[in-house]
């Protein structure tokens, strides 16, 4: 049992270095625009003029609750993991700066490799049973409750924040968080059903 707890945070821990990796050197250098919590934040923002420092931790409270009253200690645990391991990681990398290429000038590139990291990162996650993010959570609760995949999940609150972000962000930016959100989605759900011997 012990052998296998310690094997499921490893996990966690090695997903939220690849989300981590990810969202340093591609998302944040290359401006890709997030559906989910964080497209949700900036939305209202644009909107509202709501400072994302409160919005996004009522949101991200509010998911996590709700993720809580549904599946249980389990999930807490690993989610409370997963976000001190994500911030510790993501720490790091602004510690150590950009490890990979620049892709500003390539922005359909970027939104692929991104969402190539952000789909196997979370899907690590999810796959153990935590959540990095408010919007893991939430999908993780749609999932169970209306007994869906879960990239279906993912790409519905997604597609959702991102049609809303048409308001505000060109549709040229739109279309690369989309290809983003699509691929990784549909990672996500890949990661977190693929069989692979786990040990015991």
């Amino acid at each position: 049992m012990l052998k296998s707890t310690i094997k499921n945070y490893l996990i966690i821990y090695i997903g939220t270095f690849i989300m981590a990796f990810g969202l340093y050197n591609i998302h944040a250098r290359c401006a890709v625009t997030e559906g989910g919590v964080l497209g949700a934040v900036l939305l209202l923002e644009n909107w509202f003029g709501w400072s994302p420092s409160v919005t996004g931790l009522i949101m991200d409270v509010t998911c996590y609750a709700i993720g809580f009253r549904y599946l249980g200690w389990s999930f807490a645990r690993y989610s409370l993991a997963a976000t001190v391991f994500f911030s510790l990681n993501y720490r790091l990398f602004e510690t150590t700066g950009p490890l990979f290429p620049d892709l500003s000038g390539y922005p359909v590139l970027a939104a692929v490799v991104g969402g190539i990291f952000i789909g196997i990162g979370v899907g690590l996650c999810v796959r153990i049973g935590g959540a990095a993010g408010g919007d893991d959570a939430l999908a993780m609760v749609i999932s169970q409750k209306l007994k869906t995949d879960i990239s279906n999940a993912y790409l519905f609150t997604d597609l959702l924040v991102l049609t809303l972000s048409l308001t505000y962000i060109p549709a040229r930016r739109i279309a690369c968080s989309l290809i983003t959100v699509t691929l990784s989605s549909k990672l996500i759900g890949w990661v977190q059903k693929v069989k692979v011997p786990m040990g015991n």
